[in-house]
């Protein structure tokens, strides 16, 4: 069965000024449990959605390279309420990290994956069927997309 991503899909930051579309399906959801994404998120993980880069598009406003800046993973945020919205990491180019409670429609995205859960809070359960200590290494890529092209959830 193929899925309905319902596409394309919108979304926006918390006070709208930045807005998005996105306009390819995801080649997976996933919960991070790293430190960096519980102290960015403010909260026990960060859910994201990889989505190929052509696949998205900032619609309005002007985002805000934040938080971690460097050569592996750049943050992007809204320059008025300062939501994280999406992120480009520099490990797996061609791919945008897009924070999936951004989306104007939540209701049928679900986290795949759960990674770094050797640092998540013993409280914060996910539901996501797959989970890795630390990130998933180059070899498990190629199953795990597989697989989460092939997931009903």
């Amino acid at each position: 069965m193929v899925r309905d991503w319902k596409l394309p899909r919108k979304g926006s930051c918390r006070c709208g000024e930045l807005t998005f579309a996105v306009t390819a399906e995801p080649a997976v959801t996933a919960a991070c449990h790293c430190r960096g994404c519980q102290k960015m998120a403010s909260s026990a993980y960060s859910l994201t959605m990889m989505v190929p880069e052509e696949g998205f598009g900032v619609t309005s406003g002007n985002p805000l390279l934040g938080g971690l800046k460097g050569p592996d993973v750049q943050h992007y945020f809204c320059p008025s309420c300062l939501t994280w919205v999406f992120s480009k990491p520099q490990r797996v180019k061609g791919f945008v990290n897009l924070r999936s409670p951004m989306l104007d429609d939540t209701s049928d995205i679900a986290p795949f994956i759960e990674t770094w859960t050797s640092t998540k809070f013993g409280f914060a359960g996910t539901g996501a069927p797959r989970s890795f200590p630390e990130f998933p290494g180059p070899d498990d890529f190629g199953p795990l997309l597989k697989a989460f092209a092939e997931w009903e959830g």
